[in-house]
């Protein structure tokens, strides 16, 4: 079962690094993934982390809504080639 997931994780990091270097990825999108993961490795946060329960929901809200905005703008048959591109 694990096996399976991480296999199906590292598939998706690949697509979706594809999509990122598709010349067809509209730039809001590229923006909007450079800037979550800007903010993971940002050596400090909008809420300090030693501020109990709040500080760590800050990584776990912002940086998956930043990816979920950023995939909204990439048109479907972009997604759909680069996932037949990491098939291969």
């Amino acid at each position: 079962m694990k096996i399976r997931f991480i296999e199906k994780f590292k598939k998706e990091i690949t697509v979706w690094r594809l999509v990122l270097q598709d010349s067809e990825t509209p730039r809001i999108s590229k923006w909007l993934l450079a800037l979550a993961i800007g903010y993971l490795v940002m050596p400090f946060d909008l809420i300090p982390d030693f501020i109990p329960v709040v500080g760590q929901l800050d990584d776990l809200i912002i940086v998956p809504a930043l990816v979920y905005v950023a995939v909204l703008f990439v048109p479907k048959g972009v997604v759909e080639r680069c996932r037949r591109k990491a098939e291969r």
